[in-house]
């Protein structure tokens, strides 16, 4: 059963106007090809579609769902028109990515927010995932950008280098590491740690942990960056985030000591499938994303 556009809308102009030839003149087109074409919709469909009487036509049952799906698949063809007009005069359209937390937490918010400034047209669907599962995510095409920090496996993606991130411990004003100018993980790492909701962290750091024979014990394991701040605060224990995220808190009670092992600078990759097989709107804010990157 074929139907093409022409014929669900002359079906629909001549219920309109009551007649073959008056549907056929508002067509543009001969008496007898307008005819034909009503005939061959109902061969193809098996059933009448036109009741003719003297004084013009009127649908069938047949026709009158005919008519039901024939206005919904030409306002859905009309809203796919007016939609790629609008690629005509510029660049229109929205770019899906996702971010990790650490990328989120400083690298992302000021160079977006200039992006967006400048293409008025372009719109960003961003997703704040753990590293693991975005790289999932862009290799099954869920996403067509990722920021990630090489804790993950990158093997199967196109990276770029954006940033560095520094891994932080962060604890309460009065626990004995406030004040140090930084302190080696064998240190705390049979401590009490808030966690951050961050599979790929939690991946790296037990993997450090397990090297030295230990394992982390996590008394709670939050999303929310305040939340982490809020909980270490109250001395329920350690955490470990990115610098960045550790100085969103602005917790005054709280010390932020850096990791002293090189393994805790991390590094932030803008990935893809293939940069060079993206949409154009997403090319350009990678590209952007890339010219503006800065690694320390």
């Amino acid at each position: 059963m074929r139907f093409d556009l022409t014929d669900m809308r002359l079906f629909l102009t001549v219920v309109e106007r009551g007649s073959i030839t008056a549907g056929a003149q508002a067509m543009h087109l001969a008496l007898a090809s307008a005819s034909e074409r009503i005939a061959g919709m109902e061969a193809a469909l098996g059933a009448p579609l036109l009741e003719r009487n003297r004084r013009g036509v009127q649908a069938t049952a047949a026709g009158d769902a005919f008519v039901r799906h024939a206005r919904a698949i030409l306002g859905q063809v009309e809203q796919m028109r007016g939609e790629l007009r609008s690629f005509a005069t510029g660049l229109k359209g929205r770019i899906r990515m996702m971010s990790n937390t650490a990328a989120l937490a400083a690298f992302l918010p000021p160079r977006l927010t200039e992006f967006l400034a400048i293409h008025a047209d372009l719109s960003i669907d961003l997703d704040e995932r753990p590293s693991v599962e975005i790289v999932q995510a862009i290799a099954e095409g869920r996403a067509e950008l990722g920021i990630v920090s090489d804790t993950a496996d990158l093997g199967r993606l196109q990276t770029h280098l954006l940033a560095q991130d520094q891994l932080v411990v962060v604890a309460n004003g009065a626990h004995r590491l406030a004040g140090e100018r930084a302190v080696a993980f064998s240190e705390i790492v049979g401590e009490a740690f808030v966690g951050l909701s961050d599979a790929a962290l939690e991946m790296h750091l037990a993997e450090r942990a397990s090297r030295l024979g230990k394992q982390m014990s996590y008394r709670i394991r939050m999303r929310s960056i305040d939340n982490i701040g809020m909980l270490v605060e109250a001395g329920i224990g350690l955490a470990i985030l990115s610098e960045a995220s550790a100085r969103m808190l602005e917790r005054p009670a709280l010390s932020i000591v850096p990791l002293s092992e090189p393994w805790a600078t991390r590094r932030l990759h803008l990935c893809a499938r293939d940069f060079d097989a993206l949409t154009p709107h997403a090319r350009l804010l990678a590209q952007t994303l890339m010219t503006d990157a800065r690694p320390n």
